[in-house]
């Protein structure tokens, strides 16, 4: 066993017991136990840690803690997501949000009945972000990306998930079918002639359509209010 003081910063403090919130505490470690073991066994998934300090320098989650070690863990920073486009799979609890991302234009894995382990295998094999309000899942060792949701409501959700991963600059809103997450394509309006209402073939010049589930898009007074809804979800993050 190795006793080190720890101090869990910011948001991160949401993890841990009460009683050890915004303060210095002791904490005795596993023997040989890493810093990825010891702020996941006080109950901070790795995936949310960001800068790791011990005794004052920089550190990394394999570092084996030891005896007297003093250790700051501190939130991920905002907008520290990859650097292209980022690609996303959610757990079967956040299907809202599943739906606002690709609303947004960002692949976005998602299926009410995927298990765990086929969320672990997906994010591994597709380089995907994994999404969650299940802090185990994260805990997972095959896990290298993902992202703990704390919030209940999908717009905020999708602030929340904005905000860490910096979603504003990369966004391609209404490019994406809402149901399959395959990229729309652009169709002349006479291919769809049977498959819309006749006035809103008459009213509108431009038409996508999914070549999976061969859904049709057309920019029409729905198109107009999920769009108010995003710019009001995004720039609500900058209030």
């Amino acid at each position: 066993m190795a006793t080190a003081t720890f101090k869990i910063h910011g948001e991160l403090s949401v993890f841990i017991e009460r009683g050890r919130r915004g303060r210095s505490f002791e904490y005795a470690c596993a023997r040989a136990a890493t810093l990825k073991h010891a702020i996941e066994a006080l109950g901070v998934p790795h995936t949310e840690a960001g800068r790791l300090t011990v005794n004052g320098r920089p550190a990394t989650l394999s570092r084996i803690v030891r005896e007297g070690d003093r250790i700051e863990v501190f939130p991920a920073d905002a907008g520290e997501g990859p650097g292209g486009m980022p690609r996303f799979i959610a757990d079967a609890h956040l299907g809202g949000l599943a739906r606002l991302l690709r609303m947004l234009g960002f692949d976005t894995l998602y299926e009410n009945t995927i298990h765990d382990e086929e969320i672990v295998a997906l994010a591994g094999a597709e380089s995907r972000i994994v999404l969650t309000r299940d802090r185990e899942l994260l805990k997972r060792r095959d896990v290298l990306r993902g992202c703990f949701v704390h919030a209940v409501k999908p717009e905020t959700q999708l602030r929340e998930v904005a905000r860490r991963y910096a979603l504003e600059r990369h966004q391609r809103p209404f490019t994406l079918c809402l149901h399959c997450n395959l990229r729309l394509e652009a169709v002349d309006k006479v291919r769809v002639a049977t498959l819309v209402p006749e006035r809103i073939l008459a009213g509108y010049p431009e038409f996508m359509r999914c070549r999976s589930c061969a859904r049709v898009y057309w920019q029409g007074s729905h198109w107009s209010r999920m769009r108010e809804m995003l710019d009001t979800t995004l720039a609500a993050d900058h209030a």
